[in-house]
C-alpha cells in the first residue's frame, strides 16, 4: 500500500502530537480500517498520559495494539469504530469495532475487529470495550435477584455497571459520586443516585470504580455483614490506604479486584473474549447508554483535548473523537 496515516503519540508526560505513521500492506487475513470514531477512556487512558503508571506495570498496561513503550513515546489508546476497506468479502464495508489506539487508519488481523450489529449507532458503538469491561465485573460480582446494590464513582465503568445492573429484576442500584450533576445521568441510566454523606449502608455489594482511596474506603462502609466490594479501580502509582478495623474482621467483609484483561473465572470455561466483547455490542442497542457519551472533538485536537480530560478542565465521561 505504502502510504501513511495519521496517529496521536504520548510524546511525554501530559504532551501528545499527531504524527505520520506507515501503513503497512495487509497481508493473508488481515483487513484494513478507517478510522469513524474514537473514544477516550478517562480513566486508564489518562493515568498513562500523565505519566502516572509504575515502571513495574510498564507491560501488564500494555494495550493491546500499543505502538512504543512506556515510558514514551507511545500510541495508546482502546475504544476505536472504523469501516472496513480492504479485506474479505463479508467484512467489507462493515463497521467494526477494535481495541486500536486513536489513529486516522490501520491495517490488523481479521480475528481482531468485532463486527457492529445493526441498531447500533457507531458513535454508540465506542463504548464497547467499557460495556465489555462492565460484562466482565457482573460475571465476578455474580449479583442476586433484589440484591441492594452501590456502585461507587459515576463514571464510564460505573455508569455502564449501573445499567446492566438495572436489568436485574428486583435489584435496588444506586449510583454514587461526589458530583451532584451526576443524578441526571443516573436517572437516564434507570438507577438511584446519592452523594457520598446521604448513601445507604447495609449493602449485598458494592461496585467500586471511582480509582480513589476514599472511594474504596467509602465502599467497604456501606456493605452489610458478610458483603463483598469488588474493585474495578486501577490506582497507578498512587499509594490505597484503609482503615481494616471496625466491622471489616467483625462483619467478614471482602474486597476482590475484577480486571478485563482475563474472562471472570465464573466463565472462563465457557465464553471467550471474543464472545464477551460480541455480548456488548449486543447490549449497546440500548440508547440510555447516549448519555454517556461527549463531544464530538476533531482528532486534530487531540493534543489539547488529552491534557484537559487529565487535569479535570473538560468534564467529560466518554469524550468521542471523529476522524475526517
Amino acid at each position: 500500500m505504502g502510504d501513511t496515516a495519521r496517529a496521536f503519540v504520548r510524546v511525554a508526560a501530559g504532551r501528545g502530537e499527531i504524527h505520520d505513521v506507515p501503513l503497512p500492506e495487509p497481508g493473508p487475513g488481515e483487513v484494513v480500517v478507517r478510522t469513524l470514531h474514537s473514544g477516550v477512556s478517562r480513566g486508564t487512558e489518562t493515568l498513562v498520559f500523565a505519566g502516572r503508571v509504575p515502571e513495574d506495570q510498564y507491560d501488564v498496561m500494555r494495550a493491546p495494539f500499543q505502538r512504543g513503550d512506556l515510558p514514551g513515546p507511545v500510541s495508546s489508546g482502546y475504544l476505536n469504530v472504523g469501516v472496513v476497506e480492504h479485506g474479505p468479502d463479508d467484512l467489507r464495508g462493515r463497521t467494526v469495532f477494535c481495541l486500536f489506539p486513536h489513529q486516522t487508519r490501520y491495517v490488523v488481523p481479521r480475528a481482531a475487529v468485532a463486527p457492529v450489529p445493526d441498531g447500533v449507532p457507531p458513535r454508540r458503538a465506542v463504548l464497547a470495550g467499557t460495556v465489555e469491561t462492565a460484562v466482565n465485573a457482573l460475571w465476578d460480582a455474580a449479583p442476586l435477584v433484589g440484591d441492594r446494590v452501590h456502585v461507587v464513582g459515576a463514571g464510564m465503568v460505573g455508569c455502564c455497571v449501573a445499567r446492566l445492573l438495572a436489568g436485574i429484576p428486583g435489584a435496588e442500584v444506586t449510583l454514587v459520586d461526589v458530583r451532584p450533576e451526576r443524578a441526571e445521568v443516573a436517572s437516564a441510566l434507570g438507577v438511584g443516585f446519592a452523594e457520598p454523606g446521604s448513601a445507604c449502608g447495609g449493602r449485598d455489594l458494592v461496585v467500586h470504580t471511582s480509582a480513589s482511596a476514599e472511594g474504596l474506603q467509602l465502599s467497604l462502609d456501606l456493605l452489610g455483614e458478610e458483603g463483598t466490594v469488588v474493585d474495578l479501580s486501577w490506582y497507578g502509582s498512587d499509594p490505597v490506604e484503609l482503615r481494616l478495623g471496625g466491622a471489616f474482621h467483625s462483619g467478614r467483609l471482602r474486597v476482590r479486584s475484577s480486571q478485563v484483561g482475563s474472562v471472570a473465572a465464573a466463565r472462563r470455561a465457557r465464553r471467550s473474549p471474543t464472545d464477551r466483547l460480541a455480548l456488548a455490542l449486543r447490549l449497546l442497542q440500548d440508547p440510555a447508554y447516549d448519555v454517556l457519551l461527549s463531544g464530538p472533538s476533531a482528532f486534530e485536537e487531540l493534543p489539547e483535548v488529552l491534557p484537559a480530560l487529565t487535569d479535570g478542565r473538560l468534564d467529560a465521561l466518554c469524550q468521542v473523537i471523529d476522524y475526517p
